[in-house]
């Protein structure tokens, strides 16, 4: 189980496809694979052995995916950086992962300055943009022009293939370990129950870095298809590019959805090549799928439930239970069956198994589950039991199988597909010199699921506005993490016998009438 296979694979059973198109650049998958074993070739040289970690902080192109398999060809970790975060959040992964060589594109060279000068672990910087290569760093073209390509180094089955940052529930991400096996296996379910057909092409309109798009990518090159990337995703782009280049299939968050189908211009382009999109990462509203299935009559939809935590795909709603009406009707709001690749189960706080229909924490188990979390055994311990990932989910299970997800058991807030621990808003909040207390919950929204809410208590005499609050939370965190809403009160929070604020009590008045309280 080794992921460099999977190209090699491709190159020998469509030697003349297509495996990238971006922009004006093309290639084919054994000038893919060439390229691949040229950069694995020239990080061994900038001082990659087997085991380290490389970055990458750049937009989707054909380079990314190059970086992913050119990593992994020369025994390397990959660590995709979050686009999102401030320079002070990934020189936190960076020092956290040992990360010491990192390729960065145009759009985030002017992040570097700043991630150098608090970064101790960053040594080399490989330029994959366009235009002038800014000083101090290699340039990705002229380096691999440079070198031989060299062998694969061979690294597969349990080895460590990525480390993916997420949220932190004490403030600071945690970096997933994903090895070569969970994702080779992971993915090679996903092939299926992605519909892709072989030879399939797919669209990269969801940010590479995140392992949403990672999971459909490795997917299609599971079916030897053609990777096309467009940087970053407006409804424009996206539509374009399926109008130009006609993918198959194409992965996109429940808001990305949303902004495509009600774009004004959306009948205007010819979107008759999707077979399947893909939509996971936060849950839809009924509202807005059956609308997209009704503008998307040729197309098949399949809803993605998952975490980082299990490479990531759990559960999958096939297309024929996107219904409104006849026997498969029903599972709408449901996030499906578990995939082939592991099992799951519904436990309540003791770790026991309810019985169905009744709301317990989701775990799953199989060959998908992370190694861990880097550097970080004590809460490896309180997610990884047994072979069990505890997903911190509340749901249940029908007397069919199918996964309805019910609550949010974790302090996790999920705005616009992007997950927000509420610890690290907290953590931001309180610096402002006027903030005694702070506790924030997602509240529903009706483009982004969730929004991010926080409530805060000032300090005896202090002042201090929503807009202020704000303002300071964006000089410190992500601008997703940030909150879009304050509350001031004074009254205390409402406490547990342990002394932790009853976040649950906090929230229930935003999501009163609702089915379930996430969005």
């Amino acid at each position: 189980m080794q992921l460099t296979s999977v190209i090699r694979r491709a190159a020998q059973a469509n030697s003349k496809g297509m495996a990238t198109i971006y922009k004006d650049r093309q290639q084919t998958w054994p000038e893919f694979v060439e390229r691949v074993a040229k950069l694995a070739g020239v990080l061994q040289k900038a001082g990659m052995k087997k085991g380290d970690r490389v970055g990458m902080l750049a937009l989707n192109s054909d380079r990314y995916l190059e970086y992913i398999f050119g990593v992994l060809w020369g025994g390397g970790v990959i660590v995709p950086m979050n686009l999102r975060w401030t320079p002070d959040e990934n020189a936190y992964s960076i020092d956290d992962s040992g990360t010491e060589i990192m390729l960065v594109d145009e759009n985030y060279t002017g992040m570097v300055p700043a991630i150098r000068g608090k970064s101790r672990s960053l040594k080399t910087l490989i330029f994959s943009g366009e235009g002038d290569t800014p000083e101090g760093m290699l340039n990705y073209n002229e380096i691999i022009e440079a070198v031989e390509a060299v062998e694969d180094a061979g690294r597969g089955g349990e080895d460590l293939a990525g480390i993916y940052y997420t949220g932190g529930t004490t403030g600071f991400p945690k970096g997933v370990m994903l090895s070569h096996r969970s994702l080779y296996i992971s993915n090679l379910s996903n092939c299926r129950e992605f519909c892709i057909p072989d030879g399939g092409s797919y669209l990269h309109a969801a940010p590479m870095f995140h392992l949403a798009d990672g999971a459909a990518s490795l997917a299609v090159t599971f079916a030897g298809g053609t990777h096309i990337m467009i940087p970053s995703f407006s409804p424009e782009a996206a539509l374009k590019a399926i109008q130009d280049h006609r993918p198959t299939n194409v992965l996109l968050v429940p808001t990305m959805i949303q902004m495509l189908i009600r774009n004004p211009d959306f009948a205007k382009y010819d979107t008759s090549s999707l077979t399947t999109i893909m939509y996971g990462a936060s849950a839809i509203s009924e509202t807005a799928l059956v609308e997209a299935m009704s503008k998307l009559p040729h197309t098949k939809f399949v809803q993605a439930y998952g975490q980082t935590e299990l490479s990531p795909v759990a559960t999958i709603l096939a297309p024929k239970y996107h219904v409104t009406d006849g026997l498969n009707s029903g599972k709408l709001r449901s996030a499906g069956k578990a995939v082939g690749t592991c099992e799951l189960k519904i436990v309540d706080e003791q770790g026991y198994e309810v019985p169905t229909g009744t709301v317990g924490q989701v775990a799953v188990k199989g060959p998908i589950t992370m190694l861990g979390y880097w550097n970080k055994p004590e809460q490896t311990a309180e997610v990884l039991k047994d072979g069990w990932v505890y997903t911190g989910d509340g749901g249940y299970l029908d007397d069919e199988g199918f996964l309805f997800i019910a609550d949010r058991l974790k302090d996790m807030i999920v705005t616009g597909g992007e997950n927000v621990y509420s610890a690290e808003v907290e953590q931001a909040v309180t610096k402002h010199p006027a903030v005694a207390e702070c506790a924030t919950v997602g509240i529903p929204h009706e483009k982004w699921g969730e929004s991010v809410h926080s409530i805060v208590i000032l300090k005896p005499d202090a002042t201090a506005t929503e807009d202020d609050i704000i303002k300071h939370c964006h000089n410190l965190i992500a601008g997703y993490k940030c909150p879009r809403s304050i509350e001031f009160r004074t009254e205390p929070f409402p406490l547990s016998a342990a002394g932790k604020v009853l976040k649950k009590d906090l929230r229930a008045p935003y999501w009163e009438g609702k089915e379930r309280n996430i969005n």
